[in-house]
């Protein structure tokens, strides 16, 4: 028994990627991990420009985990594409890497995309569709079926790479949104993004923006009740499981749920090597 998988036409030595947002672009994590011992990496947010991200703080601790409001800070398309990138090809050439793309436009996830798609180095990319759509008022990408089909159809145009869509546990339709991108060319989801939250201290918000979102414990039952809504009316479309991982106790239970994959997050983030210690202790490793 191997812990290989294939996914979406991409093998992955085992299923444990680190989620976006933890690793940063990989060479943040410096000798904290050994990466090469993952399944994959997913990046942080890659923009069309540069965004400084929302004033401080910007992460609090709470009882249910950890409450963020980073604001998709990157350094935009253009030095990822020069630095981040070739710098993942070069230092860990067998990591699988799945880019994650934001977009503020319809057109915007595309045009990333097409920055970035005549590179070596990643396999796929993930739509982060809890983006806000600025020219639609602010509404969520991802809980609009038509702007959802809009932008993975323009995606699906500027790249032959498997394209993974995140979504929030918040949507209504969970189910119904993933059909609506699948239909659009989408070869995946990544459930699920992180929940509104907003907590207070010493009488104001403990985020510099107000309000964040919720990652760490308190999101491991949405995150498989999504996997597994998704499941039973996809059955045979690649899911990743993202969502309050601590366990390998958690990583099945996201499996039994219809999971390919299981990303890990907020826990990396406290205990670096809790990845390769999850990966070990999986059913079907080999201590060489």
């Amino acid at each position: 028994m191997t812990l290989a998988c294939t996914v979406a036409g991409i093998t992955f030595s085992n299923p444990i990627l680190l989620a976006s947002g933890t690793a940063g672009y990989g060479r943040e994590l410096g000798g904290m991990m050994q990466l090469d011992r993952l399944g994959g990496l997913v990046t942080k947010a890659v923009s069309l420009a540069p965004r400084p991200g929302n004033r401080a703080p910007r992460v609090a601790e709470f009882r249910g985990g950890m409450l963020n409001s980073v604001g998709l800070a990157n350094p935009g398309v253009d030095r990822v594409r020069r630095d981040e990138l070739p710098w993942l090809a070069r230092e860990i050439p067998a990591l699988r890497v799945i880019v994650n793309v934001v977009g503020f436009t319809l057109t915007e996830y595309a045009e990333v995309i097409a920055r970035l798609d005549d590179l070596d180095g990643h396999v796929a990319y993930e739509l982060n569709l809890s983006c806000p759509n600025t020219s639609a008022g602010g509404v969520e990408f991802g809980a609009d079926p038509d702007a959802i089909r809009a932008v993975v159809s323009s995606c699906r145009a500027a790249t032959q790479r498997p394209i993974f869509v995140k979504m929030s546990p918040a949507l209504p339709d969970i189910p119904a949104l993933v059909e609506a991108a699948r239909d659009a060319g989408a070869d995946g989801a990544s459930l699920v993004n992180t929940l509104p939250g907003m907590i207070y201290h010493g009488g104001k918000p403990r985020l510099g923006n107000g309000f964040g979102g919720i990652s760490g414990p308190a999101l491991l039952a949405s995150g498989i009740l999504a996997v597994s809504r998704v499941s039973a009316r996809c059955p045979d479309f690649p899911l990743i499981g993202v969502g309050g991982v601590r366990t390998v106790a958690d990583v099945q239970d996201y499996q039994r749920a219809g999971a390919s994959l299981v990303a890990i997050g907020t826990a990396a983030l406290a205990d670096p090597r809790l990845p390769e210690r999850i990966i070990d202790a999986l059913p079907g490793h080999h201590h060489g």
